[in-house]
């Protein structure tokens, strides 16, 4: 981080300007010092600077209007203020004018080191996020291997941008299929660890026993046949990130050893009784409700909460199908070079059937009807007859067109009939089951009840949102108001 970094020193007494630069330069950074404020801002304004130093008390111009000349040039340079005087009201009023931190003589050399680090550290990190948010710009659509153009996977790609610089533990929310473990990949690839080990544990696959050594690793004979000493996950993740995919699946027991993770940074193998010290950075998944777990007793809180320090809540499919073409596209590249079918193009009418479809199994179940698609497929065009029927035949709702009679129509019956029809058919996807046909309308279920009384829907053949049959629906709805000599429609 530190390599190559320049530090601006301004100080008006000349042996601190020299304490300062012998023991910046020491440390390894390009220092430049000013006697004043004067030649400091000027300094600034032709050479480019990591952090500067600022002396508080000087002649003429002070400190904290050197810090505000200092910003006007470069908003973003973090500077450090020192000063003999150790007062409250000049460390406040430094710190609201943009100050990145506040040093007091006579200071340690260690505590300068430490403080003008981590102000070089803020600085690069700020550096690299912008660059990486320009490539996001350029790419529009990929980011790491994820694909996405709408609002909402762009809020995804700038949240990985802003988390994975930190240690801190992350927990990626969202239904199976949406890609939590390609947004754990992204964090670890643009984080300071992505030169090492990115470890996936699948939590509940394995028993309890089982599961506590192969992530601590366990001593011979700590169980019946462990006759060799081994090492667990933890330990091929040290210095790197360990992902912990559907992490409510871990049972409680295991649950407190892997808070003493996360919190102390330290382990015991299984049947062992030895400390072992371990670096990781955590990243949990997860397709449950935890603080549902947490209020149900299956889940610890406490481990809840040191999880979720950041929580990045992928949204399903269906909440984003600007996605769709995208994403289809993408995937029939994919497999037209694995299945060596060069030239492969959707139709019109199976990107429709595509974008009508709720995706419940989210982008894996559209890279899985693609997949399938391109290897059924003898054309190079890929039509509505290789989607498969579940897809072809799902609720997706069509506005039908209406022809207006002469005589005019009721605005009120016409959507009374919509209303009506689309509440029929989403109760015939949901095989008659209101409380899933609720979910698919987005409603509660007293309301969809409600509405179903009021519709007096019952039990019907099995009808597909045709003009034809809202217009027979209108008929019926139109003669209940009006009496059977009312006028048909067309």
């Amino acid at each position: 981080m530190r390599r190559n970094a320049s530090i601006l020193v301004i100080d008006d007494e000349e042996i601190m300007r020299e304490i300062l630069e012998a023991l910046l330069t020491r440390e390894g950074y390009h220092v430049r010092v000013a006697g004043s404020a004067m030649e400091g801002l000027e300094l600034a304004r032709t050479e480019p600077f990591d952090a500067a130093v600022v002396d508080v008390m000087m002649p003429g111009v002070d400190g904290i209007t050197t810090l505000e000349e200092l910003r006007k040039i470069d908003e973003d340079l973090p500077v450090l203020m020192i000063t003999a005087f150790a007062s409250v009201e000049t460390a406040i009023s430094a710190m609201k004018r943009g100050a990145f931190d506040y040093i007091t003589k006579p200071f340690k050399n260690d505590e300068v080191l430490v403080v003008v680090g981590n102000a070089v550290e803020r600085r690069q990190l700020k550096a690299e996020n912008s660059a990486l948010r320009q490539t996001l710009q350029a790419q529009h659509q990929t980011f790491a291997g994820i694909i996405g153009r709408s609002p909402r996977m762009k809020q995804i790609f700038n949240l990985i941008v802003q988390a994975a610089p930190s240690r801190s533990t992350i927990l990626i929310s969202g239904e199976s299929g949406t890609g939590k473990e390609l947004v754990a990949r992204a964090i670890h690839a643009h984080s300071s660890r992505a030169d090492r080990a990115f470890v996936t544990v699948n939590s509940g696959n394995l028993p309890p026993d089982l599961l506590e050594s192969t992530l601590f690793g366990h001593v011979r004979g700590a169980f019946t046949g462990a006759v060799l000493p081994k090492k667990g996950l933890c330990d091929l993740a040290d210095k790197g990130s360990i992902f912990f995919d559907e992490i409510g699946n871990i049972p409680l027991e295991t649950q407190a050893k892997l808070l003493r993770v996360i919190q102390e940074r330290e382990f015991m193998r299984l049947g062992g009784m030895e400390t072992i010290r371990v670096d990781v950075r955590i990243i949990a998944a997860t397709n449950g409700d935890l603080r549902q777990m947490v209020a149900d007793g299956e889940f610890r809180e406490d481990l809840f909460y040191r999880l979720n320090v950041i929580n990045i809540a992928l949204p399903p499919l269906r909440e984003r199908k600007e996605d769709i073409p995208v994403l289809a596209q993408h995937f029939l590249e994919k497999y037209s070079r694995e299945n060596d079918k060069a030239g492969l193009e959707l139709t019109p009418e199976s990107l429709d059937l595509l974008m009508d479809y709720d995706w419940p199994g989210n982008v894996r179940e559209l890279e899985n009807v693609i997949e399938r698609a391109v290897v059924l497929t003898s054309g190079s065009r890929l039509g509505a007859d290789l989607i498969p029927e579940h897809v072809r035949s799902s609720p997706g709702f069509h506005m039908p067109r209406f022809v207006v009679p002469a005589e005019g129509i009721s605005f009120k019956d016409v959507i009374t009939s919509v209303e009506k029809r689309l509440i029929e058919s989403t109760l015939e996807a949901a095989g008659g089951v209101q409380k899933k046909a609720a979910e698919l309308l987005r409603i509660k279920p007293t309301t969809l009840n409600e509405m179903i009384k009021r519709h007096e829907i019952g039990p019907r053949k099995k009808r597909n949102g045709s003009p034809e049959d809202v217009a027979d629906d209108l008929r019926s709805s139109t003669r209940a108001r009006h009496g059977a000599a009312a006028t048909e429609l067309p």
